[in-house]
């Protein structure tokens, strides 16, 4: 266990300082959503008009989205990094060593928790500052920060995945449009129950990206809503086992093939 550890605390400190050493990992993903989160709530302001609409503005509506964009892009760089890893030989060098999968895959995963925390403080001060509120009071601020790192980690468990499975930078990034229209065809733009179209609302009734957003979202607008959190937390949770167990198998293929 204590090896264990001390392989994490080495690959851990190595993730979080490239992360921190490369502009174009952490720009991008603070801009980003940022540009989008404005660009929407100009364009979408009028359906604050609607009746049910939970609040009267649409950058505390809309500020989930930031979020949750955000921590799309810890696929992106978890992947990225570690196909990266592969193509310089870094990897191979790893395999004369005696480390072990689960510590590679946690320590790769440090460099997405700490742009996580990065990304959930700045979108809070900047969502405040546009003039969005957060209903849930000082003590929501530490449940926000945990929901959104939940799910930085969880994108990044399947950004790992995908940078074992493809060896390729490239590769990794070409499934980030893919991961937009999951975002797209959720609760982003309006509460589900306000979508007209049947189809676009069964589809982000199934989509469990709508229910991480609605987790963050219940914080800034309903303060504390348990059923919206269970969901996001639980998803969340059900994603990261799901790409930790994906990228440990796609780490041993790896390494049967190295």
């Amino acid at each position: 266990m204590s090896a264990t550890l001390t392989q994490i605390g080495f690959l851990a400190k190595r993730s979080v300082t490239r992360v921190m050493r490369q502009p174009a990992m952490i720009v991008p993903a603070l801009t980003f959503p940022l540009i989008l989160l404005a660009v929407n709530a100009s364009g979408l302001e009028a359906a604050t008009e609607l009746p049910d609409f939970p609040t009267d503005s649409y950058v505390t509506f809309a500020i989930a989205f930031a979020f949750m964009q955000g921590a799309m892009f810890a696929t992106i760089n978890g992947g990225q990094g570690l196909a990266e890893d592969i193509q310089r030989g870094f990897f191979n060098r790893l395999q004369l060593t005696p480390l072990r999968g689960p510590a590679l895959l946690a320590g790769q995963l440090a460099g997405v928790v700490t742009l996580g925390l990065v990304q959930a403080v700045v979108f809070l001060a900047v969502g405040l500052i546009a003039g969005g509120s957060f209903e849930a009071g000082p003590a929501g601020v530490l449940v926000l920060f945990a929901l959104s790192i939940l799910i930085s980690m969880a994108f990044g468990a399947v950004g790992l995945f995908l940078g074992l499975r493809t060896g390729s930078g490239e590769a990794v990034q070409g499934m980030f449009p893919i991961l937009f229209i999951v975002l797209f065809f959720s609760s982003m733009a309006l509460p589900r129950d306000l979508i007209a179209n049947d189809w676009f609302r069964t589809v982000a009734d199934w989509n469990p990206v709508s229910y991480m957003l609605e987790g963050i979202r219940s914080l800034f607008v309903d303060g504390w809503d348990g059923e919206a959190l269970a969901l996001g937390f639980g998803l969340a949770a059900a994603l990261l086992a799901i790409g930790i167990l994906a990228a440990n198998a796609a780490l041993k293929t790896r390494m049967v093939r190295t």
